[in-house]
This record gives C-alpha cells, sequence and structure tokens, in this order.
C-alpha cells in the first residue's frame, strides 16, 4: 500500500481528503504543532486504521525533510488561508505560504518522492476578465493571500521547469460543505441562520463559482500518481457561478425561515481588492482526470447545512466577525 504525506491535514479540504485516501493509502497526516495536541477536523474521521498523524510545521526544512523521506505521494495543503487576516499578518503568510511551499519542493527535489500535488488558489486570478476562466487567464492577486498564493504557484512551475520534478498544480474554485471555517461566507451564512434569522455579511453581489467538498477532494485523487497530470496546472471548478443573495436565498429555503440580511462594514473586503467575480473554466480537468463537478448546490448547501445543525453546540461564535 503506497504512502501519502498530507500537509494542513487538519484543515477543511486536509481532513476531508485524509477520510478520502484512507481507503486506499497509508496516510501522514501533517498537522501543525500544537500545545493541546488537538487534531483538529480530524476527529472527525471514524476510521484510523491507516492514519498516522505527525505533529510539525512546514517552515522548518529538516523535519519537512525526515518525514517525507518514506512517502510516495505529498499532497501539500497547509497553508494560512484567512483573506482579512492577510492584510494584518503579511510576513506570517510569506512565511507559511511561501517558504513552506519551497521547503515541500526542496524534499520531493532531494527525496524523489513518486508525486507531488500542490494546491493553489482561484484567487490568484483577481476578479475575472472574461468567463469562464480558464488556466491562462490573466494573473491579479488582489489581497496578500492571493499574491503568497501566486508565488507558491509559480514557484512549483519554476520547478516542474527546472528540475523535471513529478508536479502538479491545481487551482480549486471557493469550496463548501461541512466542517469549514466560519471564515468562509457559506458557514458564516448558514450558522448565523441556524442560530436566529439575521444574516451579518459583507457584499452580497459578489459573484463566486462555489463547489462542494467531495467533487473537490475526487478530484484531487483522480490526479494522483495519473501520468497525464505530471508538470501541469489545472482549475477545479464547477463552470457555474452564484451571487452571494442568491446563496443565502437558498439557505432560506433550506431553513424555511425568513432571513433579514445586515451589511456590516467590517466584512467588506478594501475596494481594491475585492474579487467581484470567480466562473471557472474546467474544460482542462475534465481532459486531463475526467473531472466532474456532480453536486449541485441546492443538494450541497443542503448537506452543508444539516453537518452545521447537526453540530450547532460547537458554532457557538457564529455571530462574531472571524479573521
Amino acid at each position: 500500500m503506497k504512502k501519502v504525506l498530507i500537509t494542513g491535514a487538519e484543515g477543511f479540504i486536509g481532513s476531508h481528503l485524509t477520510d478520502l485516501l484512507l481507503k486506499k493509502y497509508k496516510v501522514d497526516a501533517l498537522v501543525k504543532y500544537n500545545f493541546t495536541s488537538d487534531s483538529f477536523n480530524l476527529k472527525y474521521i471514524k476510521n484510523k486504521s491507516n492514519l498516522n498523524i505527525i505533529q510539525g510545521d512546514i517552515t522548518d526544512y529538516q523535519f519537512l525533510q525526515r518525514i517525507s523521506k518514506k512517502v510516495d505521494i505529498i499532497i501539500h495543503l497547509a497553508a494560512l488561508i484567512g483573506i482579512p487576516y492577510s492584510y494584518n499578518a503579511v510576513s506570517s503568510y510569506v512565511s507559511s505560504n511561501i517558504t513552506g511551499t519551497m521547503n515541500i519542493l526542496e524534499c520531493i527535489r532531494h527525496n524523489k518522492n513518486s508525486h507531488l500535488i500542490l494546491l493553489s488558489s482561484s484567487e490568484i486570478y483577481g476578479s475575472a476578465i472574461y468567463t469562464p476562466m480558464d488556466e491562462n487567464h490573466p494573473k491579479n492577486p488582489s489581497s496578500p493571500y492571493a499574491a503568497t498564493k501566486l508565488s507558491a504557484d509559480v514557484l512549483a512551475s519554476s520547478y516542474i521547469k527546472s528540475f523535471k520534478l513529478p508536479i502538479t498544480v491545481i487551482r480549486p474554485f471557493n469550496t463548501y460543505g461541512p466542517r469549514q471555517s466560519l471564515r468562509a461566507v457559506i458557514p458564516t451564512i448558514i450558522t448565523q441562520a441556524i442560530g436566529g434569522n439575521r444574516i451579518e455579511i459583507g457584499k452580497i453581489d459578489t459573484i463566486r463559482d462555489f463547489n462542494y467538498i467531495d467533487d473537490i477532494i475526487k478530484g484531487i485523487e483522480k490526479a494522483i500518481l495519473n501520468n497525464s497530470c505530471i508538470g501541469e496546472t489545472f482549475n477545479l471548478c464547477s463552470n457555474k457561478a452564484f451571487e452571494i443573495k442568491e446563496i443565502i436565498s437558498i439557505v432560506e429555503q433550506i431553513s424555511g425561515k425568513r432571513l433579514k440580511i445586515i451589511s456590516s462594514k467590517n466584512r467588506i473586503r478594501p475596494v481594491d481588492s475585492e474579487v467581484d467575480l470567480l466562473l471557472g473554466d474546467n474544460r482542462k480537468a475534465r481532459l486531463l482526470i475526467n473531472y466532474k463537478a456532480l453536486t449541485d448546490i441546492y443538494k450541497g448547501l443542503s448537506k452543508t447545512y444539516k453537518w452545521f445543525e447537526k453540530h450547532k453546540s460547537e458554532f457557538t461564535n457564529y455571530n462574531k466577525y472571524q479573521i
């Protein structure tokens, strides 16, 4: 059985991906070191027979080199992700998202692992100049977070060209589902709907290509050790987009409540930093891995709503602005 190292395994996408890959692989799940030894979202995984949880930090190269020596595949998800916090802590984002990625790239360069999959972000494109946005769309990162993700993306591409390494770069568009942090817009809307009838939110006319978590992780799984993906960069997206106010309307239907939208200035990005439209093109993913975005928005939001409703005791701070 081949072994996979997943960085950022405790996060939203990482924990779901870990859960999926445990059916076929041994998984070393790297969790950022914390004094409580908390494995965060990995606590929801029931079958842990092939799971090895490791605590550490991707900014520590020697540590990374040790733990990556005997793995076949590395899937690099670890990153600081909150866009609002990136305005306040730029150096932390540079350290985690750029230096951390460089360390991973150096590990695969020297340890000769079979495959590295690096998750980039649709935020690197900035607001759409044309739609649907393919992989050649101009890059215009509008936040420190997006700038560091683009840096990591380009750095990985340079290692492909310079060292002929088996690397795949995947750019997922907005992903949502159970376990997601309240820093993201859909959990923010859903938890407020569960807790009351007021939705305190920023802009409601921005448009996003939303993707249910199961579709994204199955796309990542299809790329593993797939020769057609080596050296390639591609989007994972649905080719569909919704305004935030449309998402609120669907959540209103699911909840059976009349929801009141309250505009909150502290939830709005700086004007020139806002991304008004993201609508991806997944044709390349369909060609390379036969990718299919199977979950329609109503079904995905319903599943997400039910999960947060079941776990509502864990999300008592839903009215607080999470950065």
